[in-house]
């Protein structure tokens, strides 16, 4: 990966050598491993057994999970927070996971719309929940920083699943804890 950073900054008419930039290579290859550790990580680990017996059936809202990833079409990044709520069926998540989950999928080239699915998706399936609701709000640099350069523009998504999907009062509750 260093000799790829190394040619793209040759292609773009600087010097790798130059001493500025001499150790640039090898710091963009680490950060870029950094920023797609995602691909390397799996939800078992990640969740690590913490998962709790509960007698909790209310809805747990985590708010406001910092997220950074990085556009599949342009490798630019988006960067916004996350909203999760799921409704506890006899077993809770450790909190920090919740987090952990977010960042796993965030961490890979994505689109937001999948990162979404891929968060409820995976949340449900984790905790066996009656229902999931996960709302991300994100700016987007290839909106911001080329193309159309519009710099408040803000993408909003949502997937609802369970009783998040078939109950208008749970929904609305979700968007309420979240000030939405």
């Amino acid at each position: 990966m260093e000799k790829a950073f190394a040619d793209i900054i040759k292609k773009i008419g600087e010097d790798p050598t130059r001493d500025g930039l001499l150790d640039t290579p090898a710091r963009a290859a680490k950060a870029f491993e950094f920023l797609t550790e995602g691909y390397r990580r799996n939800v078992k680990d990640v969740v690590n057994d913490a998962l709790f017996e509960s007698d909790c059936n209310e809805m747990v809202v985590v708010s406001d999970i910092e997220l950074y990833s990085l556009c599949e079409h342009h490798l630019l990044p988006f960067i916004g927070k996350c909203h999760v709520a799921y409704i506890p069926q006899g077993k809770v998540l450790g909190l920090s996971k919740v987090a952990r989950i977010v960042d796993l999928y965030a961490r890979r080239l994505q689109i937001q719309e999948g990162l979404t699915t891929q968060i409820a998706n995976t949340m449900m399936e984790v905790t066996g929940a009656e229902g999931v609701g996960v709302i991300i709000e994100a700016r987007h640099m290839c909106m911001m920083m080329r193309g159309v350069e519009k710099q408040n523009s803000v993408m909003r998504t949502s997937a609802m699943l369970g009783a998040f999907k078939d109950n208008q009062a749970t929904r609305t509750e979700f968007l309420s804890l979240i000030n939405m």
